[in-house]
């Protein structure tokens, strides 16, 4: 493989750029090298990871680098910053079609940077950066202007070649040109964001997406979203927690495997002369030889509206892909990141029967059936050890790892020997999906795992390798603690990145509820208003109290994470430690921290947030993206404290 293209994309090319960089393409090295799918070869479909951004930093250039004066004369200055040019514009490519067995070609917005993959244009290019650099991202739009898109309630969804960027999960600035979603920019306007992110900043997987209100669905559903990982290299020591990235290395050193796998729906419909959507028999959507799949409007959302279309979820922009590169006894680092709209990810792996003939025009029921038919192997387990891009203080298997929009999930994966495997998105109740609908099994694609080993007991094979990984790479003062909390249920608190926040902590109150009346989405009884805010004061730690009168709904606030502290479902029980029988995504939540929430009808949800280091105005809302966008968000303003218990307004100094 040729190296040279990836060196860009590591945090520290002067330390161990190149060496993450390709730590990320390890399983990627085998994808890269499949030709592009023609239309006639749908086998040839593979999840290749998403590419890498061509990151200019301020070592790559020595010679025009700043110089900094030292004893021995000027050398270049390493200011930690990397510049990302991402141009926002229209691009053209093929989606397959299973109901049709043929490609739908689509026009969709999209990042467009350097390096992006011809083939699948739509999947925005992986950041990849480290704690205390500096990120500049020069964003351009380079839509079509829209004079006229403006609408009478800034609750009703409106221009849509309008836009801004946000760094979810990422703990910086929301001010100024930071992660200011607030921020409106134009078609044909250029600006740069500043992410400083603090030497503290945890690693983990983040991502970034557009945050424009009126335009945000309709545009992550068009594929604009990317992962954003910060990758750390701060060993544990006995007075400060580590990075899991050096506990997650081979015994040789080398960072363990890792695979991408970035969940999208993307919402494409094609119209008829009416501008009505084109729809066969039973309501699914079609389009004929010829036209061009699009999503301009907010009819192509809604309640169960995604089911009805027949459209699929995609793997790093393939639909129903195979998963290639795997082996059997290898562990693997999986980042799930759901940056999809409008579908519940229940995801599941279980061997596929020998033999057998992948489905063909299948959907809904039939796609069940054929899945509870086929895929009947042992359910593999999943063991997260991070969770929204922070790490759990103890690992969790997952025998089903329940994704909702805006989730990540760090798993450590082995398959316990060579064939396939279907990977799933299994069936959930109604109260636990976004649609509110009950989700019918389906296929999300294949994996195709080669090699001889035979593991009885993947649990056993990771807390193996992480023990040769731990022997080898922690420092002496803290190894025999790290080794011990491993064997020990898994535990990982070495590398948590937060405190605990106990009862005695906490010094304020807040509630919070979600509704919908008729076509009016609200937050606390009232629409998203730009006037109106949340005010809460720096240096405060404060419970909240989540819960929804009308619907389900992933809560999520921007810049400071929560510790979820219960979760009490319809009957006052507290679920976040053994779930509930019908729906797995609640069980070992207790103590966990998390920027994004599943809120059920009716539940209340008990968490724990510090406000810390920044002020500023931001929002929370929920993450279906279109209710967000009909005004399920609300602003929140991080004040500075007052000295008397309360919080300086803007513009009120005395």
């Amino acid at each position: 493989m040729n190296t040279s293209a990836f060196r860009p994309s590591g945090p520290r090319p002067t330390r161990a750029a190149l060496a993450l960089c390709l730590a990320l393409a390890l399983p990627g090295a085998a994808l890269a090298q499949d030709a592009a799918p023609a239309p006639a070869a749908s086998a040839l479909r593979v999840a290749a990871p998403p590419v890498l951004a061509r990151m200019l930093r301020s070592t790559d250039a020595p010679e025009t680098a700043q110089k900094l004066l030292t004893s021995t004369g000027a050398r270049p200055l390493d200011t930690r910053e990397a510049k990302l040019d991402l141009v926002i514009g229209l691009t053209t490519s093929k989606i397959w079609n299973p109901a049709t067995q043929r490609f739908d070609t689509v026009e969709l917005r999209s990042y467009k940077s350097p390096g992006t993959d011809p083939a699948i244009p739509f999947v925005a290019p992986t950041v990849v950066t480290a704690p205390g650099e500096t990120v500049r991202i020069a964003l351009k739009n380079d839509l079509k202007p829209e004079p006229d898109c403006a609408q009478p309630s800034i609750n009703t969804p409106h221009c849509f070649n309008s836009t801004n960027l946000h760094s979810h999960g990422l703990w910086v600035s929301p001010t100024g040109n930071s992660d200011n979603v607030l921020l409106t920019l134009r078609p044909g306007v250029s600006f740069e964001y500043e992410y400083n992110l603090p030497a503290d900043h945890p690693s983990g997987t983040f991502w970034y997406h557009p945050h424009l209100h009126g335009s945000t669905a309709l545009q992550v559903s068009s594929g604009m979203a990317g992962a954003l990982l910060v990758r750390g290299e701060r060993l544990p020591s006995a007075t400060r927690n580590g990075d899991l990235d050096t506990l997650l290395r081979e015994s040789d050193g080398k960072p363990m495997a890792e695979r991408l796998l970035m969940f999208q729906q993307v919402a494409y419909a094609c119209r008829d002369g009416k501008n009505n959507i084109k729809t066969a028999s039973d309501g699914r959507w079609v389009c004929d030889p010829g036209d061009v799949g699009r999503i301009e409007s907010y009819d192509q959302f809604g309640r169960n509206v995604w089911k009805t279309s027949g459209r699929y979820t995609s793997v790093n922009g393939v639909v129903l892909p195979t998963l290639s590169g795997l082996v059997a006894g290898r562990v693997e680092r999986w980042r799930l990141l759901h940056a999809g709209v409008r579908d519940t990810v229940n995801l599941q792996l279980r061997e596929l029967r020998p033999g057998v003939s992948l489905p063909q025009n299948l959907a809904g029921k039939a796609l069940d059936n054929w899945v509870g038919k086929n895929c009947t192997g042992p359910v593999l387990s999943q063991f997260e050890v991070a969770s929204d891009g922070l790490t759990h203080g103890r690992a969790i298997e997952k025998r089903e790892n329940v994704l909702q929009p805006g989730y990540r999930s760090d798993v450590l994966m082995v398959f316990p020997n060579a064939g396939r495997y279907c990977v799933i998105d299994m069936a959930a109740p109604a109260i636990a999906s976004v649609t509110q609908e009950p989700e019918d099994r389906q296929l999300l694609g294949i994996a195709e795992v080669g090699g001889d080993a035979r593991v009885a007991d993947p649990r056993a094979a990771i807390l193996e390798r992480l023990t040769a990984s731990a022997e080898r790479n922690m420092p002496t003062d803290v190894r025999a603690r790290v080794l011990a909390e491993l064997h020990d249920g898994f535990g990982l608190s070495a590398f948590a990145p937060h405190r605990d926040i106990p009862e005695s902590e906490v010094n304020g109150h807040q509630k919070l509820v979600f509704d919908i009346s008729g076509d009016t989405y609200m937050v606390d009884g009232k629409p998203y208003s730009p006037t109106q805010s949340r005010d809460l004061v720096l240096g405060r730690t404060e419970e909240w109290d989540l819960s929804s009168d009308t619907g389900s709904h992933p809560f999520h606030i921007h810049v400071n994470p929560f510790q979820i502290v219960a979760i009490y479902d319809r009957k006052g029980k507290d679920v976040s430690e053994k779930g509930e029988p019908d729906d797995p995504q609640y069980a070992n939540l207790k103590g966990t921290w998390k920027d994004t929430l599943f809120v059920k009808e009716k539940y209340h949800l008990i968490v724990r947030t510090r406000y810390e280091r920044y002020i500023g105005e931001y929002v929370l809302h929920c993450h279906i993206l279109d209710h967000e966008d009909h005004g399920m968000m609300q602003n929140v303003r991080m004040l500075v404290p007052d000295g008397k218990g309360g919080g300086i307004v803007p513009g009120h100094h005395h």
